[in-house]
């Protein structure tokens, strides 16, 4: 195929079927299930990857609801798709579901009253109860298999909600290209791509500090942190050096005192060097830890020795694998202090300290120690309270913990500078619209401290596609996986058994053990081109849409599902995954705060579509650039419903007048005999280079705004003009010279305005044009030589004069003109000449006397007829 406008090849229609009251209502549902029916916007998958177009589409999540801001990112996706079909693309725009997640997990326990355990056997008779259970403690406890059947059920019904939407919003997706992050086959393309990074080096286990959320029970990736401001303090006492003096420290962490593995001080600070290798002893609990020296010290914070804590931060983290600190944990992945007293606590009065707070939450026992240190008089002065800020999870409520765990990470460039580099040229082969926005991603990529953490202790979502072999006294061998064959995915080694093994063999003395977690939601969604591109199923199409097109995406997850993108197509293909990445702003509500469902601003996108229209939406939408955080604006909504309903009318009454097909220009402008039609034309030849140069450059807002600021000229100008000559007043060759510039206009203006308004353009092209106009090609130049693209500027504003001299005399717009003065430069004077039979008949004029002279046009000495006795001309 080498052009993607199937069906314009009709005969061209010589009437038209223009409705007396033109309206938008009811256009959603109706040209919905037209363009459904007819597959106007199907994929072609007969074709060639030069004539398509791919767009990885972000899948919402499919829980809960959407949000106005869904409607503002994806209505600029959606223009850009529509341009990308009018210049003969063939555009692959699918639409997937994320519900491989918390978002879904915490929906489907809520909705029916069940909690996922993988050890639970599956049940195929299962059925959830009628209601859920008011207390959490009375959920059925059920398979992960269960489980995700619930959810497919769940997210079913919510994606039902969800697509009617984005089809009333008028989003041209192929919707028989959809696909959810946690069905069959997009768990199979993620575990067959971790399986690729584990084979390739790519993917690692390693056992090692993990930022932890107590709450939900799991590792948490560094792209996942929040930095909260939380109210704190400082509490300063005093470690004991071997002659009795005492080190004074000052920490916010108190209840890790036990915990510490060493004190640190900066190399260059004078007051500590005299102790750098040298013991000192913890107050409480009499553990005897080293001075050392490093960096990362600031002499200007507190005493300017640090206590190092493993862990109480990633300082801390640092500080322990550069200076190669013992290990002493005390923190459980619950939050709380481990029950059994730490082997390097040997004093009496050490391990009777610990009791009093084994077993407490970390905010309890940091009271116990402030307790603790006071009675033994060590506190020194009062806390100095403060507001700092402390590492969350983003989902979280509590400060994160930091835990050693045994956990799978991908490689990221974070311990590797040649990958880092590598990564950041894969950035560089990807266009950021705006570009300024490659930044964010190559200053992530710089700060970046460590790999990718993908394993999750959650019970829903990817399960990690590994088992391992017990030896003789049952203990897991890590050393030597089990991995299962590509054709065997996916898999769930919670309740599969391991290749070579039987289900009876699991968890006992020479048999195996499946691995328990799940990985990360974006380890998933990091794979969506290739989910949804068929690659390792379909590759003769991975070939026809990879790399994709374009990315679009917010700029606040450039960090997450852009940068993990681009981190698997590095390892899977050896190639940026896009060519094209369109980074969307934040919607701000009034008080230009983001609008999010966590601080209840949001607004509900079916109200605002029910109020306005999905055109109007759109147009608010496309009117924003790239790149831009925008104020949710009724009244700009209010100015696409106009605009719309503008166009109908205007569409109308050019139909109206006789206009047909037949009377479109393409090439040849031979047919245009009067100069204020060939100039109308000749600006629209202007409109259309600029507006294609714009979209060309992702600049779509630019492209709208062109386009409606000569579609006001065209109507409130032109329009008025010609309408005389338009019903014949001056002859046949008048009337087809202006039915010819009034067609084309019509014909481009609609193209221009398709991606913007698919509504009304599709319900005006279907009065006169057959097929749908978003399969129709975009408009081409009409070249007019010698049309002035700024002559009907001169005469409108020349006809504005009149009639504002008509507005202050108080007087009907249609009352006579005996005679009146226009004065203009040497050129506007000419221009005026040329269009002055179009002036006098749209004035009502009998005389217009054009006058040259300095200074900008002005009208003067109008004259008026009485309105009870019009002269005639």
């Amino acid at each position: 195929m080498a052009e993607n406008f199937p069906g314009t090849d009709t005969p061209a229609p010589t009437t038209s079927n223009v409705p007396d009251k033109p309206a938008l209502e009811g256009l959603e549902e109706s040209l919905t299930k037209r363009w459904l029916a007819e597959g106007t916007y199907k994929f072609d998958s007969e074709t060639t990857r030069e004539q398509v177009y791919s767009i990885d589409t972000p899948p919402p999540t499919a829980s809960g609801s959407l949000h106005v801001g869904h409607m503002f990112s994806y209505t600029q996706t959606d223009v850009l798709a529509r341009f990308q079909r009018m210049n003969g693309k063939n555009v692959f725009y699918p639409m997937g579901w994320d519900d491989n997640g918390l978002p879904t997990e915490r929906r489907v326990q809520n909705y029916y009253g069940v909690r996922c355990d993988p050890k639970i056997a599956y049940d195929a008779d299962y059925r959830p109860p009628a209601a859920p259970a008011k207390n959490q403690r009375d959920f059925d406890v059920i398979s992960r298999k269960n489980f995700i059947e619930l959810c497919e059920v769940l997210a079913v019904e919510d994606e039902k909600v969800f697509e009617h939407l984005f089809q009333t919003l008028g989003l041209s997706v192929d919707w028989a290209l959809t696909y959810r992050t946690i069905d069959d086959h997009s768990r199979a393309v993620s575990q067959r791509g971790f399986l690729a990074n584990l084979n390739n080096g790519d993917a690692y286990m390693a056992e090692a500090p993990t930022l932890w959320d107590v709450t939900f029970r799991t590792a948490v990736a560094q792209a996942e942190l929040e930095d909260r401001e939380v109210a704190g303090a400082y509490y300063r006492y005093p470690f004991f050096a071997e002659d009795g003096s005492k080190i004074y420290i000052e920490t916010t962490r108190p209840e890790l005192l036990a915990a510490c593995s060493a004190l640190v001080a900066n190399p260059d600070d004078e007051r500590y060097k005299p102790l750098f290798g040298k013991k000192v002893t913890s107050p409480l609990f009499g553990v005897e830890v080293e001075v050392r020296a490093h960096a990362l010290a600031k002499p200007d914070k507190g005493s300017g020795v640090a206590m190092v804590c493993t862990f109480g931060d990633l300082t801390d983290v640092t500080w322990w694998r550069e200076l190669r600190l013992p290990t002493r944990a005390i923190v459980g992945r619950d939050g709380r202090i481990l029950g059994d007293t730490p082997e390097w606590i040997t004093t009496e009065e050490g391990r009777a300290n610990y009791a009093a707070i084994a077993g407490k939450t970390v905010f309890s026992a940091k009271e116990a120690v402030v307790e603790l240190l006071v009675g033994a008089d060590l506190l020194d002065g009062e806390p100095k309270k403060i507001m700092h800020p402390v590492n969350f999870f983003e989902k979280g409520d509590k400060p994160l913990e930091v835990v050693t765990s045994r956990q799978w990470y991908i490689r990221n460039g974070g311990r590797d500078a040649d990958r880092r580099e590598r990564l950041i040229n894969r950035g560089k082969d990807i266009e950021f619209h705006p570009a300024f926005m490659r930044s964010r991603y190559e200053n992530w990529i710089s700060g970046l401290n460590g790999d990718w953490l993908v394993s999750r202790q959650r019970f829903f979502g990817v399960p990690v596609p590994v088992w391992y072999p017990l030896d003789a006294d049952a203990n897991p061998d890590y050393e030597n996986p089990i991995l299962p064959t590509s054709e065997m995915l996916p898999v769930d080694p919670a309740a599969d058994a391991a290749p070579g093994y039987a289900e009876e063999q699991r968890n006992v003395a020479g048999g195996f053990i499946g691995d328990a977690d799940v990985l990360d939601t974006w380890a998933t969604s990091s794979l969506t081109p290739q989910i949804v591109g068929g690659w390792s199923v379909d590759e003769d199409l991975f070939k026809k849409v990879y790399p994709f097109d374009l990315r679009p995406q917010g700029h606040d997850i450039i960090r997450t599902w852009l940068f993990s993108s681009a981190v698997r197509a590095d390892a899977l293909q050896g190639s940026a995954p896009w060519k094209h990445a369109a980074i969307s702003g934040w919607i701000l509500d009034p008080d230009r705060k983001k609008m999010s469902k966590s601080k209840g601003n949001v607004v509900v996108p079916t109200d605002v579509l029910n109020d306005f229209g999905a055109d109007a939406v759109r147009y608010w939408a496309a009117s924003a650039k790239l790149g831009a955080d925008t104020a949710y604006e009724i009244a700009q909504m209010k100015i696409g419903r106009r605009l719309a309903i503008k166009l109908l009318n205007a569409s109308k009454f050019v139909l109206n007048l006789g206009a047909t097909e037949s009377n479109v220009l393409s090439n040849d402008s031979a047919a245009l005999t009067n100069p204020l039609d060939r100039a109308v034309l000749a600006q629209l030849a202007d409109v259309v280079r600029q507006a294609t140069s714009a979209f060309e450059k992702y600049d779509y807002a630019k492209a709208l705004q062109i386009t409606e600021s000569f579609f006001w000229h065209f109507t409130d100008d032109y329009v008025e003009l010609i309408k005389d000559r338009a019903y014949g007043a001056a002859g046949d060759h008048e009337q087809d010279s202006v039915l010819a510039a009034l067609a084309t206009a019509l014909d481009s203006l609609l193209r221009l305005f398709a991606p913007f308004l698919p509504f009304a353009t599709e319900e005006v092209w279907s009065w006169w044009r057959t097929g749908s106009i978003h399969r129709a090609p975009w408009p081409t130049s009409v070249e007019v030589s010698d049309g002035d693209t700024t002559l009907l500027a001169t005469v409108g504003d020349a006809l504005s004069g009149i009639r504002k001299a008509k507005s202050e005399a108080k007087v009907k717009q249609r009352t006579q003109v005996l005679s009146a003065t226009v004065t203009a430069g040497v050129v506007q004077a000419a221009q005026l000449t040329a269009g002055l039979g179009d002036l006098k008949a749209a004035a009502n004029a009998v005389e217009i006397t054009v006058a040259q002279g300095e200074g900008e046009l002005s009208v003067s000495d109008v004259l008026l007829a009485p309105a009870e006795e019009p002269v005639q001309a």
